[in-house]
């Protein structure tokens, strides 16, 4: 288990830098179920909430929005080169030829000519108009290394600066590097106190893959903020319990892209630099007992 202070030394700042040796802003906006408000609420977290990472999908059907927000956020005069943009290929293009074409209505969705890091979705491939979950024969073979060599080639390209994976086990990580010539920069996955994720993120950090958690407040059955030991942890600091359970993430040693569409609560969960949680109050935050993912793969895609 991380301690609050091997953690610190690099936690310093608000960035992380990837193994390519590009810096990723610590905290970015997560646009999943944004809803229709998308576009303001990305305006809203660059101009006026000092956000420079928004975090995307094609599946999460906002990209468009997204693309508006971006777009007024740099005729404010927010430099491009300043904002780090992350979007995923969806589990119904993982086969090689279609990784190009997938990206390309990423980019023009996004009004941009590149991304900084572009995700493998899931490692399942699906059939077009797969149900959720599939029925049976919906979940199609899925050429791993085809399609991350496809990836590799958008770097090679300029279209992407990173790639990397979301929701990846360590069997199927594992499978992945054997192939790769481009190590994946970052790993997304959902953790909070409540799933930690221990196994994956101790196999990240073995092979400089950098961590990036999502669903940092818990779900909606088991919202951490309302937990009894995350609400005396941030009385005690003065803080919210979503402020510490995002500090929590980056103590840990991860980004992370908490969401929200509330004006007020974006620019809250981003004043999480300048303080700590408190060694002894980390540990508590971390002794809580895995409860229940948010979102799992085999409940989505498996039968």
């Amino acid at each position: 288990m991380a301690s609050a202070k091997a953690t610190m030394g690099q936690e310093k700042q608000d960035h992380f830098v990837l193994k390519s040796g590009h810096a990723m802003p610590a905290v970015g906006l997560g646009t999943w179920r944004a809803g229709s408000d998308t576009a303001h609420s990305v305006q809203t977290a660059i101009t006026e909430a000092g956000y420079r990472h928004v975090d995307t999908a094609a599946e999460y059907g906002v990209e468009k929005e997204v693309g508006k927000g971006l777009k007024a956020a740099m005729e404010a005069r927010i430099d491009r080169k300043d904002l780090f943009v992350t979007s995923k290929l969806w589990c119904t293009n993982l086969v090689p030829e279609r990784v190009r074409p997938a990206l390309e209505n990423t980019l023009k969705d996004l009004q941009l000519d590149y991304i900084d890091l572009y995700h493998i979705h899931w490692p399942f491939r699906l059939k077009d108009g797969a149900h959720k979950p599939p029925e049976a024969g919906e979940v199609l073979e899925f050429d791993m290394e085809g399609v991350w060599k496809e990836m590799e080639n958008l770097v090679k390209d300029g279209l992407v600066k990173d790639i990397g994976i979301c929701n990846y086990t360590v069997t199927k990580l594992d499978r992945l590097l054997r192939s790769a010539k481009i190590t994946p920069a970052v790993c997304q996955m959902e953790m909070h106190p409540g799933w930690k994720n221990d196994k994956i993120f101790e196999a990240c950090k073995k092979h400089g893959i950098h961590v990036t958690a999502y669903s940092p407040l818990g779900s909606s059955e088991k919202n951490l903020a309302h937990d009894p030991v995350v609400e005396k942890v941030a009385n005690k600091l003065n803080k919210t319990p979503g402020q510490v359970l995002i500090r929590w993430a980056l103590q840990r040693g991860t980004s992370v892209i908490p969401k929200s569409s509330k004006d007020e609560r974006i620019k809250e969960n981003i004043q999480v630099f300048g303080w700590e949680i408190p060694e002894e109050d980390f540990k508590v935050l971390c002794s809580i007992k895995d409860e229940k993912r948010v979102l799992t793969g085999e409940e989505l895609f498996v039968n």
